[in-house]
C-alpha cells in the first residue's frame, strides 16, 4: 500500500486572511488534479493529518474535504484514506469535474449549501428495505382523499392567499394539542411554524440564529440533514459522542468554544435507536446553559414505541428560549406531504414567520387543512395504532432473520420503536462497498458509517423494516450473506 501524498509541493497556504484556509486546500488539491500532479485513485491524508501538517484546525480540512467530495473530486470511505476519484483527467485530457463546464461557477455559500454530506453509500433511487421510508401499504388513503376533497372544497379563506406563511391556525391547533398529551410539551400555536420537512426548519432556524463560523455540536453518528444543514451555514460543526445511551455532554472536553446550537434526537437517537437516560439529559441541559446554547430537540419518530413507557420529550425539562422542538409528519403519514413543524420560543415566531415569507418555503395549504381534519376525525390516532403493531411485526421479523442468517457477522438490536434499524458488522468491513453492491440488487441500504463525523467510526447498514414484506427481508439477508465475505478489510 502507498503512503499518502504529502501536501508539500501542492499546498502553499496564504495566512493573510484574504482568502479562507478551506477555500485554499479546496482550490490547492483540485487544482492539483487539473495538473495532473494527483492522478486517480491517489491516497490523501486523513483530515488529522493533514490538519496537522498544515498547522490549521481539523473542521477547516474537513470542510475543504466535504466540498471536494460534493464536487467528485474526491472520495471518502469508512475506515479508509480518502482518494481521488477513479476517471479523473489532467486538464486537456479530458474532462476533471463537473465544474469545470462553460457556465456560472458555484459561489462558496453555493457549494456548501448544495454539498452532498451523504456521499457514497448512501442510497440514491428506491427499493427495498429502504432506511426513514414508512410503509405505503399501510397509508389509509381513502381517509386521506375524503380529507383532502373537503379542503378543496371547504377551505376558500384568506388562508389561500398571501397569509399565515408560518400555517394554518386549524393544524396549529391540534399539533399544541397532541403535543400537550402526548409529549408533554406545553406550547401556544403561535410558537408552531409548520414548514415542508425538518431539513427546512433546520435550514430557517440556522439562518436567524447562527453566523458563519459559529460553533455548533452534532450527535456523532448524527443525523446526516442536521449536518447538511448547519455545513451549508458554514457552521463549524463539532461531534458530540454518542454510544448506548444516546449524546453524552458530559464527555466534551473543558475549553472549548461555547456552541450556539446543540442537535439531538433523545427519544430515539438517530440512527443508533437509542433513548437517552434522564442523567444524560440534566448533563445536556447543564451543558447548554453553561454555553448559552438553544438545544434542537429531533423528535422525529415520536409516535412509534412498540414497548415500554413513553419519556417526555427533554422540552419539558427546559425553560422558555433554552430549547426548539423539531416534529415531522415524514413517518407517522407520508414524505411526500411535506409537513413538519417545530415549537419555536415566543421572541423567535415573528422574524422565522418573516423569513418563511422571505423565503418562500410555506407548506401547502389545502394539505394543512386536511391534516387538520385527519387528526380532528381520529383518523390520525387510528392509523397510529395499526401502524405500530404492522411496524413491530415487520421490525421483529427482520431482526430475526438476520440475527439467524447472519449472527455471528453483525450486531442488530430489535428496535423499540421507528421505521429502520442499525446493524453493524462484527469484523473490519468496506460498509460503503457493501451498501453500494446491495444497492445494485435492489436494497436501498445505507452505508452506517457515512453517519460518522470523526475517523473513528463503526462499519455497519442502516437497514428499514416498515415497508418491507418477508420476501425482502428473506432475499435482503440472503444478498448480504453472500456479499459480506468479499468486503472484509480486516
Amino acid at each position: 500500500m502507498t503512503d499518502p501524498v504529502a501536501p508539500e509541493g501542492i499546498l502553499t497556504l496564504d495566512r493573510s486572511g484574504d482568502v479562507p484556509l478551506t477555500e485554499q486546500i479546496y482550490r490547492g488539491f483540485r487544482e492539483a488534479v487539473r495538473a495532473g500532479l494527483l492522478p486517480s485513485g491517489t491516497r490523501l491524508p486523513s483530515t488529522r493529518r493533514l490538519a496537522e501538517s498544515l498547522e490549521v484546525a481539523r473542521n477547516t480540512v474537513n470542510t475543504a474535504y466535504d466540498l471536494l467530495q460534493a464536487e467528485g473530486v474526491i472520495t471518502i470511505r469508512g475506515g479508509a484514506a480518502p482518494r481521488i476519484a477513479e476517471g479523473l483527467l489532467p486538464e486537456g485530457a479530458g474532462t476533471v469535474a463537473a465544474t469545470s463546464a462553460a457556465g456560472p461557477a458555484l459561489s462558496k455559500r453555493g457549494r456548501l449549501i448544495s454539498a452532498n454530506l451523504r456521499g457514497e453509500g448512501w442510497y440514491l433511487k428506491p427499493g427495498a428495505l429502504q432506511p426513514g421510508a414508512p410503509a405505503l401499504d399501510s397509508f389509509p388513503y381513502e381517509e386521506w382523499a375524503r380529507c383532502l376533497r373537503r379542503a378543496a372544497r371547504h377551505e376558500r379563506s384568506n388562508d389561500l392567499l398571501y397569509h399565515n406563511y408560518s400555517g394554518l391556525e386549524i393544524l396549529k391547533q391540534q399539533i399544541v394539542s397532541r403535543l400537550a398529551s402526548e409529549r408533554g410539551v406545553r406550547a401556544t400555536p403561535e410558537q408552531i411554524l409548520i414548514t415542508s420537512a425538518t431539513q427546512a426548519s433546520l435550514a430557517l432556524l440556522v439562518q436567524v440564529l447562527t453566523d458563519p463560523g459559529d460553533e455548533v455540536w452534532l450527535e456523532d453518528p448524527g443525523y446526516l440533514g442536521a449536518r447538511t444543514a448547519f455545513h451549508g451555514a458554514d457552521l463549524k460543526i463539532r461531534p458530540l459522542p454518542t454510544d448506548g445511551e444516546g449524546a453524552d455532554a458530559s464527555s466534551m472536553a473543558a475549553g472549548l468554544p461555547s456552541p450556539k446550537m446543540i442537535y439531538v434526537t433523545p427519544s430515539h437517537q438517530y440512527p443508533l435507536g437509542v433513548r437517552m437516560p434522564l442523567s444524560r439529559r440534566l448533563a445536556l441541559l447543564k451543558a447548554a446553559r453553561a454555553a448559552g446554547a438553544v438545544i434542537l430537540e429531533d423528535d422525529y419518530d415520536s409516535e412509534f414505541l412498540f414497548s415500554g413507557r413513553p419519556v417526555a420529550a427533554l422540552y419539558g425539562l427546559v425553560e422558555e428560549g433554552q430549547a426548539i422542538y423539531l416534529g415531522t409528519f415524514s413517518k407517522s403519514l407520508l414524505p411526500g406531504l411535506r409537513i413538519a413543524y417545530c415549537v419555536v420560543p415566543k421572541h423567535l415566531a415573528a422574524p422565522l414567520t418573516q423569513l418563511m415569507r422571505n423565503m418562500g418555503c410555506s407548506a401547502n395549504v389545502q394539505a394543512q387543512a386536511a391534516l387538520a381534519w385527519f387528526m380532528d376525525s381520529g383518523a390520525y390516532r387510528k392509523h397510529l395504532k395499526q401502524i405500530r403493531e404492522i411496524y413491530q411485526e415487520r421490525g421483529s421479523l427482520l431482526v430475526d432473520v438476520f440475527k439467524r442468517r447472519l449472527g455471528n457477522q453483525l450486531e442488530v438490536v430489535p428496535p423499540t420503536g421507528n421505521v429502520q434499524v442499525a446493524m453493524t458488522f462484527r469484523e473490519p468491513v468496506d460498509d460503503i462497498a457493501v451498501a453500494k453492491a446491495m444497492q445494485e440488487k435492489g436494497f436501498a441500504v445505507s452505508a452506517l458509517s457515512n453517519c460518522y463525523l470523526g475517523e473513528t467510526r463503526k462499519a455497519g447498514l442502516i437497514v428499514g423494516f416498515a415497508g418491507a414484506t418477508r420476501d425482502q427481508i428473506d432475499r435482503g439477508a440472503d444478498a448480504l450473506a453472500a456479499l459480506l465475505p468479499r468486503h472484509v478489510t480486516g
